[in-house]
Formats: C-alpha cells, structure tokens, sequence
C-alpha cells in the first residue's frame, strides 16, 4: 500500500493498493502547495482508514514541474518516508498521466503536456504502451513554447495530445505498485524542473564606488 505525493501540476495525494485508490484528495490551486500538503496526507489517511506502519512505501512524482511547487511534493515525500522508515519510489508526472490514459483503455501514442507557466509548457511523447499497460516513452520530457513544438516534436500532429491540468496522485501511486510489481526501474534522484529557478543566490555584496 502506497502513499502516493504529487505536486508537478497542483497538489494531489492518494493512498493506493494495488491498481485500486483507496482515497484521493486534489488541491489544483498551483500556488499553496506548502499550505495544503500536510492536510491532504492527513486527510487521506484518515478517509481510507489506514495507519502510517500499515504502509509499503511512499511514491512521488518528480516532474516536470515548476521549481517551488514541485520541491515542496518532493521534500515532503522524502521527509514522510525517512520519518516512516518506508522506502521511497520516484516516477515521472508525466508517465503517471500516460499509464492512467492506456490503463483506462487508451491506445496510440500520446503527447501529455502540462503548464510551465510563461506561456511555455511541459512535455513528453509516448508510442504506446507494453503489455502491463506501463507507457514507452519515446521523446521529452522537455519545455517549449506551443507554437514551437512542431520544431521540438515534427511527428507530434500523429499523436493524441493530452493537455492535463493537474497530475493525479493515484495514477502516481499506481503506476509506482505496476513498475515494482514488475520490476522496472523508477526514476533518478534529480527533479524534472527543466528550468532554472526564477529566484536565484545573490553572487555576493555589491562593490559600492564613489
């Protein structure tokens, strides 16, 4: 049984068992992801009934995403798992919205794009899906301008193009228990943030002159 954290797009956090949601709880405000997070864990906890030792592990979407929000999903999720002692299992947001899209019987390949504000999104490009229903994904994830992702993507117009608003955080969960289930890799430590973040070290005190 996974706690599955999700902050890449909004705020969502589930308790998954298998391929079934036990709760889910989604805050798609993109801006109080520090404000929500803790009550939505609790939340879920408590609509599903389930104590903190009766967990396996604590999944979390890594991106893309924006800086801010998506640190705030990530640091929470590691604190929760080295608090809980359980072990912590790191997918990309974007694979969670193509497995949900071919688990619920989609096929094709698929463009998943998600907003990277200043008028830019996210994306990732998948050909299909293997037989367990886990997305392949076959170019991205990266961050473009809309009118500049046939330079980015030239086949893109053969895809199903889905623009998600939010991330849900029981497809995080899900696909976290399909991937260990059948023993494919998770993604690496590094968030997908794919940009620099817009507040920045100063480089140290300014020379004053005369």
């Amino acid at each position: 049984m996974l706690l599955a954290i999700d902050t890449s797009a909004g705020t969502g956090v589930a308790l998954v068992e298998g391929d079934v949601i036990l709760a889910e709880r989604v805050v798609e405000d993109t801006r109080r992801h520090a404000e929500v997070i803790g009550s939505l864990v609790t939340e879920c906890l408590a609509d599903a009934g389930v104590a903190v030792a009766a967990l396996t592990g604590i999944a979390v979407g890594m991106g893309p995403g924006p800086f801010t929000g998506l640190r705030v999903g990530i640091a929470a999720a590691n604190a929760f798992a080295l608090g809980a002692q359980k072990p912590l299992l790191r997918v990309a947001s974007h694979d969670a919205i193509a497995f949900g899209h071919y688990a619920s019987g989609g096929g094709g390949a698929l463009l998943v794009t998600t907003d990277a504000r200043r008028r830019e999104r996210y994306w990732s490009a998948f050909s299909g899906c293997d037989e367990h229903f886990l997305p392949v994904r076959s170019a991205g994830p990266g961050i473009v301008r809309p009118d500049a992702l046939e330079s980015e993507l030239p086949d893109h117009a053969h895809h199903i193009r889905l623009d998600a608003e939010w991330v849900s955080a029981g497809a995080v969960g899900r696909l976290a228990e399909r991937m260990a289930a059948h023993g494919r890799d998770f993604a690496g430590r590094s968030p997908l943030y794919l940009r620099s973040p817009d507040v920045t070290l100063a480089a140290g005190p300014k020379r004053v002159t005369a």
